[in-house]
């Protein structure tokens, strides 16, 4: 292979990778914890989008437990923001692991 073959190759490959981030920056997730107390929703580019909290879970006497479930769904809400990305890379990448790449 030469080197404009190789050339050639890596263009294309970063063509894709643009694509893909393009695209996962239009797709979300969303996440619940505490039954669904509370959820987010978060973006490919693991941006967080919204917060919807019941109003039952709101108990001013108990900060902390409402504290606790925001900071677990947004947790769940990047892995699963991560694992999606991860997933589409690997389409490109035919499975291979690419270091700095999700």
């Amino acid at each position: 292979m030469d080197m404009s073959e190789i050339m050639r190759q890596a263009q294309e490959f970063q063509q894709k990778m643009s694509q893909v981030q393009n695209t996962l920056a239009d797709r979300v997730v969303t996440a619940s914890v505490g039954g669904g107390m509370v959820s987010v929703t978060v973006n490919g580019k693991n941006e967080l989008i919204s917060i919807q909290i019941e109003k039952e879970v709101i108990n001013p006497e108990d900060q902390s437990m409402l504290q606790d479930l925001i900071v677990s769904a947004v947790n769940e809400g990047i892995k699963k923001a991560q694992d999606m990305a991860q997933t589409e890379m690997q389409k490109i990448t035919g499975g291979m692991k690419i270091p700095g790449m999700f």
